[in-house]
């Protein structure tokens, strides 16, 4: 159900849907991105480095997350734009058949400049099956309010 500002609280928390991150996921990215860094395409290459096997790109990762958040609905139709990324961090890789989900906290609400509309700011922290936070940052969005 799509959320206007005024709906959001600072330290309200949404966990989104899970999925699995696949070969063909990062091949998909690999081609998009043009970035085929062996790291990420070449499993010989990638067995002899720290990480002992392939990982996902970094930024496909960043897409993940703001794929899964779009999965919640929140902001179907209220989202105004996306204004910012700030301080993200890449803690640890995501390795090819990791299942991954985003957890959202709210940071700030805010109104903006704008009339009809907010600032809204949440952390996001992609988490893998283990428990371990992979990549977090905060995603700043304007949003739609009902005044």
């Amino acid at each position: 159900m799509p959320m206007y500002l005024e709906d959001f609280a600072v330290g309200q928390e949404t966990r989104t849907p899970s999925r699995t991150v696949t070969e063909a996921d990062v091949m998909a990215f690999a081609g998009l991105s043009g970035d085929y860094n062996p790291v990420h395409t070449d499993a010989e290459f990638a067995a002899a480095t720290a990480f002992r096997q392939r990982i996902a790109h970094g930024a496909l990762g960043l897409a993940i997350v703001t794929g899964l958040g779009s999965r919640t609905g929140m902001l179907e139709g209220t989202a105004i734009a996306f204004l910012g990324i700030e301080d993200w961090k890449f803690a640890k890789p995501v390795f090819f058949g990791d299942t991954v989900h985003v957890r959202m906290s709210v940071t700030a609400v805010r109104p903006s400049s704008k009339p009809g509309s907010g600032v809204l700011t949440r952390r996001m922290e992609l988490v893998n099956q283990r428990g371990e936070v992979v990549q977090s940052g905060r995603f700043v969005t304007l949003v739609r309010s009902r005044a």
